[in-house]
C-alpha cells in the first residue's frame, strides 16, 4: 500500500512538472514583453520596432515595451537578450550590425546565431545613393566613370565605420572599382549635414533618414541599394540595374535566447506575420521604403545567415573597424 502511494505521489509531481509550463504557454503572454533595440530612440531600427510593437501589444493584450539598450556598436543590447531569461517575455531587433559585427569584432561575448533563436522577419529597407546637388555626375554610370578618372578624389560620407551605411559603399567600391576615401562620422545626421553642405560627396544612408532630403531637392539620389527599384522612390533606378547582383539593403526582425519555448515562437511568428499582412502597417512600412518579409523563423534565419557571410567578405575587403 505503501509502494503504492509512493508512485502515486511521483506521478503527480510528475505531473505537475509537465503541466506547469504547458499551462504557462497557453495562457502566453500574461505580462509585459520587453523587445531590446541596440540603438537610441529615433533612429530607423526604433521606429520600425515601435510600429511593430504598438500592434503587437493590440493583438497579444499585453504591453510591448521597447527598450532601447544603445552601445558597443549594436553589441550592449544583443548581450542582454543573449543574457535574458528564455521565456518569452524578452525579444531582441535584429538589425544588419548583427551579422556585420561577427567579422567586424575580433572577440564577442555571444555567437549570434547559436545564443539567439529567430522569431520572424519583418522588412527589408533599401540604401539610397545619394550626391550632393552639384555633383558632375548625374546617374550611376557616370558616377562609376567620374570615380575612375578621378580615383581618391570622392569623398564617402557614412554614419560610422563599420555600419551597414559605410559597407553599402565598400560594396559599391568592391564591385565596381571605385576608389572613394572613406570618411567616417558619428551619426547619421552629421553626414548629411555635410552632404547638405558640400564637404562629403556621396551617401549610401538609410532610405527613411535621407529621403525627405531627396523628395525636397536638397540632393540627388543615383540609385537604391535593393535588388528592384522601391515604390517610395518609383523614378529612382536600383544600383542592379548598372553593377549586376549589387544589393546592400538594411533587413530587420525578431530574436529571442535561446530555449525559448517553441509554442510561444509559433505564437509570435503568427503574431508578427498577421501585421504584416495588415493593409495599414504595410503602408506604413511602405512610407519608410520597407519591402515585408514575412514568413517562418527558419526563413528568417537563413537570410541572416547569408548576409553574415556576406558582409564578412566586405568588412575583410574593406579593412573595416570597430569604432
Amino acid at each position: 500500500m505503501r509502494l503504492l502511494q509512493k508512485i502515486v505521489s511521483v506521478l503527480v509531481l510528475l505531473c505537475g512538472a509537465v503541466a506547469g509550463p504547458a499551462l504557462a504557454q497557453a495562457d502566453y503572454p500574461n505580462r509585459p514583453i520587453h523587445w531590446i533595440v541596440g540603438y537610441p530612440p529615433g533612429g530607423t531600427t526604433d521606429l520600425l520596432a515601435r510600429l511593430m510593437g504598438q500592434y503587437l501589444s493590440t493583438r497579444l493584450g499585453q504591453q510591448v515595451v521597447i527598450d532601447n539598450r544603445a552601445g558597443g556598436g549594436n553589441n550592449i543590447g544583443t548581450e542582454m537578450a543573449v543574457r535574458a531569461p528564455a521565456d518569452g517575455y524578452t525579444l531582441f531587433l535584429v538589425n544588419p550590425a548583427n551579422a556585420i559585427n561577427a567579422t567586424l569584432y575580433q572577440k564577442l561575448p555571444f555567437n549570434f546565431l547559436e545564443d539567439l533563436v529567430p522569431v520572424a522577419g519583418i522588412v527589408r529597407v533599401p540604401n539610397v545613393m545619394t550626391v550632393t546637388k552639384n555633383f558632375p555626375a548625374r546617374n550611376i554610370a557616370e558616377f562609376i566613370a567620374y570615380g575612375k578618372a578621378n580615383p581618391g578624389k570622392i569623398n564617402m560620407a557614412s554614419s560610422g565605420s563599420g555600419t551597414s551605411v559605410h559597407l553599402s559603399g565598400e560594396l559599391f567600391k568592391f564591385m565596381t572599382g571605385v576608389n572613394m576615401k572613406h570618411i567616417p562620422y558619428k551619426g547619421a545626421g552629421p553626414a548629411i549635414t555635410d552632404l547638405l553642405g558640400g564637404q562629403v560627396d556621396v551617401l549610401f544612408d538609410n532610405m527613411p533618414s535621407i529621403i525627405g532630403h531627396i523628395r525636397a531637392g536638397t540632393v540627388r539620389a543615383l540609385g537604391v541599394t535593393s535588388a528592384q527599384r522601391s515604390p517610395a522612390l518609383p523614378d529612382v533606378p536600383a544600383v542592379g540595374e548598372v553593377v549586376p547582383g549589387y544589393e546592400a539593403s538594411a533587413w530587420f526582425g525578431a530574436a529571442a535566447p535561446k530555449g525559448t519555448p517553441p509554442a510561444v515562437i509559433a505564437r509570435l511568428n503568427r503574431e508578427f506575420n498577421a501585421a504584416l499582412a495588415d493593409p495599414v502597417m504595410r503602408a506604413k512600412l511602405a512610407d519608410l521604403g520597407g519591402v515585408p518579409i514575412a514568413g517562418t523563423p527558419e526563413e528568417f534565419w537563413a537570410i541572416h545567415r547569408m548576409e553574415t557571410e556576406k558582409w564578412a567578405k566586405i568588412v575583410q575587403f574593406s579593412g573595416a573597424k570597430a569604432d
